[in-house]
């Protein structure tokens, strides 16, 4: 019987255990809930800050991924399966000392063909120059390029008006010519009014069938300008009477062929050619992948300038701490001399100051998160959203609260009890 009023802890004891942890763990909550409820508009206020804070990192993230993604569109638009082999130069010298240029050939084309897999379309391409009339005695340099019916699908062209040519043009040497739009518009007005219209290229008759552009502005970095003339490639033939070309374009069947598959095209090439020739494969992945790492590193700018309204709204929350900090030291007082220690004052005013900051970042990610939800939802327009974002965002709010709210906390639990007690 002694035994068992021995293990059994005494009153005291029991109280003064709940002393210590019920006032950690839920009055505090309670008080700092108070606290707000007496002072709704300073703290709404006060949160105002870390709304807007948490709702812009989130809206500049999802602005970055939507600007990402629409430029990546774009330039995927252009042809992101696409291999163009270059030649870059050495030459020939023939036995009487002569240089010639090593170019690509048909037959290479034809090679690639039939070794290397997974080739959706290809194209040889023959470059010439001559002047076209355009009425009243003046004449414009014209750029005539010689590709296959192929082309049109490698370099993703849209035809506006007509049709472009097809196997059946070039296998008969039909003399057809698809213009591109701008010039067009230059030569008979519009595009629709091109269609049957003759023009002559080094004194033979092409009849225009079609009128083409680029699916997007290159910003000069296609062969295409605005004064060219596309023919059957057997027909471009007529003006140089040979096999050689100025580069070949294939497309592959799946995106991720490309970067393997311009390696074997690449190394076929060079191993038909002369050792100090030089040719390049032309991806757009490469370019594809540092448009998308220039995106990357714009967003992670944005966001670092959108943290600056969290910082600014830190020190909001400082200064309404320690203003009510100011206002409550009798109250400090009071609990201190009840009992309450350091520790569970600066809990209190921490515990608030973390509350305050957080409820704002709820509210600001539920916010910016509502934006874009909304706008994917009422338009047909799909907008990434990241929620790596919104975990950033709340994360940083409570980051925020425990370092803006910690000096309030502490100068809340340094105060003199006896000095709070007279405080007026």
């Amino acid at each position: 019987m002694q035994t068992t009023d021995l293990q059994k802890p005494s009153s005291f004891d029991s109280t003064l255990a709940s002393a210590r942890s019920t006032m950690v763990f839920s009055e505090v909550v309670k008080l700092a809930v108070d606290s707000f409820r007496a002072s709704k508009i300073r703290f709404l206020l006060t949160m105002l800050g870390m709304i807007i804070g948490s709702a812009s990192i989130i809206l500049v993230v999802t602005l970055g991924l939507t600007g990402k993604q629409y430029a990546l569109n774009l330039l995927a638009s252009i042809g992101p399966n696409m291999i163009e082999m270059q030649y870059n130069g050495g030459n020939i010298i023939g036995p009487d000392n002569t240089s010639t240029p090593d170019f690509m050939t048909r037959e290479d084309m034809n090679a690639v063909l039939e070794q290397v897999s997974g080739i959706a379309a290809s194209s040889p391409m023959l470059e010439t120059h001559d002047n076209i009339s355009l009425g009243g005695g003046l004449t414009k340099e014209t750029m005539i390029l010689g590709v296959s019916p192929q082309y049109k699908d490698v370099r993703n062209l849209a035809v506006v008006a007509g049709r472009f040519f097809d196997d059946q043009d070039a296998a008969a040497h039909t003399k057809v010519a698809v213009i591109v739009e701008p010039f067009a518009r230059t030569l008979f007005g519009s595009s629709a009014a091109t269609i049957g219209h003759t023009i002559t290229v080094s004194g033979i008759p092409f009849t225009i069938i079609g009128v083409f552009k680029m699916r997007i502005d290159t910003f000069g970095q296609s062969e295409v300008g605005d004064q060219t003339i596309l023919i059957p490639y057997p027909v471009a033939r007529y003006f140089t009477g040979t096999d050689t070309v100025k580069e070949i374009f294939f497309s592959m069947k799946k995106p991720t062929d490309v970067i393997p598959a311009s390696k074997k095209i690449l190394a076929l090439i060079k191993s038909r050619h002369r050792p100090a020739s030089v040719y390049t494969a032309f991806t757009m992945t490469s370019v594809l992948t540092v448009m998308a790492q220039i995106a990357d590193m714009l967003t992670i700018v944005l966001t670092l300038a959108a943290f600056v309204t969290l910082i600014v709204s830190g020190v909001g929350i400082m200064n309404s701490m320690l203003a009510n900090v100011s206002s409550r030291i009798r109250e400090i007082g009071i609990r201190k001399a009840l009992g309450a220690t350091s520790r569970e004052i600066r809990m209190q005013f921490l515990t608030e100051a973390v509350f305050l900051s957080l409820s704002g970042g709820i509210v600001g990610t539920l916010l910016g998160l509502a934006v874009p939800l909304t706008i994917s939802f009422l338009t047909p327009f799909k907008i990434p959203i990241s929620i790596v974002s919104a975990f950033v965002a709340l994360g940083t709010s409570v980051i925020v609260g425990v370092i803006f709210g910690t000096l309030p906390a502490n100068r809340a639990a340094q105060l003199d009890p006896v000095e709070t007690l007279k405080y007026e």
